[in-house]
């Protein structure tokens, strides 16, 4: 079933992390198994935010040896950075398997991204100015806790409850997804694609990578290849609205946009509310009600519709 949320603020930073964990909770009826949060603090156009894991839960479950594996990965990391000329100001260690980086760096990003993924079981959640990817497994106020988002001052975010039906119950598999190696561009969604495959194949002869079989992350490199060959982001979404075949309302969001998109059968919900100061939106107005208390109007945007908002 799953659920997504997302929140825009027009008037400049605020406390986003917590506005993202209260609307999450509070759709946990909808995917108790996962929760995921793509924010957006104030972007710094001179660095960059890297968000990675060097291992999964499960993973540590197996005994000592694998701390002992955790550490080498992160040392190779560390390595790596240094190696590619990239310059680390500051390193925070989320969890034991989760870290995150400040770094500066003037090279290809898709060579540094890559070359860090080729350490054992290392998977980059999200570069950007601006963005941090989180997920993790528990409901939004466990992995809120426990990556301390609360506090987290940003302009906008999106976020999602995941029910795992096909995949694992896993990191990997949580949603949202990075656009790999595009800066700031996440997505996430509700649906089904049923042209997934060939999707994806012709994206792949075009050099994009993936690092799941999961329809969302189709989405977010579908909409990043468009973007970097010219679209703009609400034009990148009317035209995803006509390729991409299926049942979907998604979210997606670059470093100061948030996109609204249904199918044309509009089959999955999405409720919204719009203020001169804000926007959110999500799978049912219980979430937006979380954190908009008093009394709102909402609306149920149209079957094909693309809306975007920028903050």
């Amino acid at each position: 079933m799953c659920g997504i949320a997302g929140i825009i603020h027009r008037t400049g930073a605020t406390s986003v992390g917590g506005e993202m964990t209260a609307m999450l909770q509070a759709l946990k009826h909808r995917g108790p198994d996962s929760t995921g949060f793509a924010l957006y603090g104030t972007p710094d156009q001179q660095s960059f935010v890297m968000r990675l894991k060097v291992a999964e839960q499960e993973e540590l479950r197996k005994g000592f040896r694998i701390h002992e594996q955790v550490k080498e990965r992160i040392e190779l990391v560390d390595s790596r950075f240094a190696e590619m000329g990239a310059k680390v100001t500051k390193k925070e260690n989320a969890t034991e398997y989760a870290l995150r980086y400040h770094f500066t760096y003037g090279g290809d990003m898709r060579r540094l991204a890559e070359f860090l993924e080729d350490v054992e079981s290392v998977e980059i959640l999200s570069v950007g100015h601006g963005l941090e990817l989180v997920k993790d497994l528990g409901d939004a106020t466990v992995v809120s806790d426990q990556y301390s988002l609360s506090s987290f001052q940003g302009t906008h975010g999106i976020g999602h409850t995941r029910m795992a039906t096909e995949s694992d119950v896993d990191i990997r598999s949580a949603h949202p997804y990075w656009a790999f190696p595009y800066n700031d561009v996440s997505v996430v969604h509700n649906g089904q694609l049923t042209n997934y495959w060939n999707s994806r194949r012709a994206l792949e002869r075009k050099g994009h990578q993936f690092k799941s079989n999961c329809d969302s992350e189709l989405i977010a490199v579908y909409i990043a290849n468009r973007m970097d060959e010219g679209d703009e982001l609400e034009e990148a979404m009317h035209r995803s609205v006509d390729e991409l075949d299926g049942v979907f309302t998604y979210l997606v969001a670059t470093s100061d946009s948030l996109g609204m998109a249904k199918d044309v059968m509009a089959a999955k919900p999405m409720v919204l509310y719009e203020s001169d100061d804000l926007v959110a939106l999500a799978s049912e107005e219980v979430s937006i009600r979380a954190v908009m208390p008093h009394e709102i109007d909402t609306y149920d945007p149209y079957e094909g519709e693309v809306m975007v908002w920028k903050s």
